[in-house]
């Protein structure tokens, strides 16, 4: 996207390249399940895919609609920053990052094609916008709060319910005992 960006900046080819991205993200894992090769590792990469290609879609979007930015600085900042935060407490509790696939994510990633639709091909900055990072801003917290709540590094947690679900049943190790003791 970046490429074409610079070389030809194109509507409808940014439309082609962000159905694209949904579509092999919602069918990716399909596949992988039903191939029997849904590893972690490959969910982590499947994870770390996602955010390259969505850094470069929001620097497409930076570099051709800087007004659209400038005008969704504060919330886009509040999302960076949760972003970063999700990240580090991951790193920090369980030396790695998150691979939860959170149904709330999921609809982050249909707010972000929304988003990225809106404004790369079709110049409209206002509602898409605003709703893609409301709904990464609700998922982001959806994650630290996770992170927090598992003693354990766990992969394909849908939501806190579920996280707290497991929380409760997680046995204690002496890896893994929370400072103070268990709950």
């Amino acid at each position: 996207m970046v490429l074409l960006a610079r070389v030809a900046p194109s509507p409808p080819a940014f439309a082609a390249c962000l159905t694209i991205a949904l579509l092999s993200d919602v069918f990716d894992g399909i596949a992988a399940r039903r191939l029997g090769v849904a590893t972690t590792g490959l969910r982590r990469l499947d994870s770390a895919a996602d955010t390259v290609f969505y850094v470069a879609a929001a620097y497409v979007a930076w570099e051709l609609y800087p007004e659209a930015v400038s005008r969704h600085a504060v919330p886009l900042v509040i999302l960076v920053v949760l972003e970063a935060a999700r990240y580090a407490i991951d790193l920090a509790k369980f030396r790695r990052e998150a691979s939860y696939h959170m149904w709330s994510a999921k609809a982050f990633g249909i707010a972000l094609f929304v988003g990225f639709l809106g404004v790369l091909s079709f110049g409209h900055t206002g509602w898409p916008v605003s709703l893609a990072i409301a709904v990464g801003i609700v998922s982001d917290l959806e994650g630290i709060a996770i992170s927090l709540v598992l003693p354990t590094w766990h992969h394909d947690v849908p939501s806190i319910v579920h996280a707290l679900r497991l929380g409760r049943s997680a046995p204690y190790t002496v890896s893994n005992i929370p400072p103070g003791g268990p709950p």
